[in-house]
């Protein structure tokens, strides 16, 4: 609901500060109430409750497997405060998100955790989560994507991608390799 925007953002900036990243929340509460409760929403989430005290919270939105044809759910935040650790607390969020998963049909529920965080590494081990060793996240921010998209120097940012994806399917029968 829009009015648990400043909620939402207290676990954030929680989240931040157990993540040792205190200072990187740039987001405001205005950014998640746009971006959350608007016409399209970008993310949905779950607060959990203990005796009517917020204790922690699951932020999740839509992916898209191009493999299976189906999407998925994507967790980008699971946070229990610590106050209220060992209630059981994040088991029952993360049970919440992946019903929610399997009510949508979606046939894959991802997420990432830090290779310090050992506590959350055995709790989702525990669950059964299967770890993508050889898979490698990737990021590009700032600069170097503003670089990328081509905002550093003059004319169009990109030729028209309908041009490009007719011109890519029509000419070959390869496939791009990117």
């Amino acid at each position: 609901m829009a009015e648990d925007v400043p909620q939402i953002l207290v676990f954030i900036r929680a989240l931040a500060e157990y993540e040792r990243e205190p200072d990187a929340v740039v987001a405001t509460e205005a950014d998640l109430l746009r971006d959350g409760f608007g016409p399209n929403p970008y993310y949905w989430c779950l607060i959990a409750e203990q005796e009517g005290v917020p204790a922690g919270f699951a932020l999740c939105f839509y992916s898209y497997s191009t493999w299976m044809g189906r999407p998925g759910v994507y967790l980008e935040d699971l946070f229990v405060l610590p106050g209220f650790r060992g209630l059981g607390i994040g088991k029952a969020l993360l049970e919440r998100v992946a019903a929610i998963a399997v009510e949508k049909e979606c046939p894959r529920l991802g997420w990432e955790v830090l290779d310090w965080n050992t506590p959350a590494i055995e709790f989702y081990t525990a669950m059964g989560a299967e770890f993508l060793d050889t898979w490698r996240n990737v990021r590009m921010t700032g600069e170097a994507l503003r670089r990328l998209a081509g905002q550093d120097r003059p004319g169009p940012i990109s030729p028209d991608l309908g041009e490009l994806a007719g011109h890519l399917a029509s000419d070959s029968d390869e496939e791009p390799a990117l």
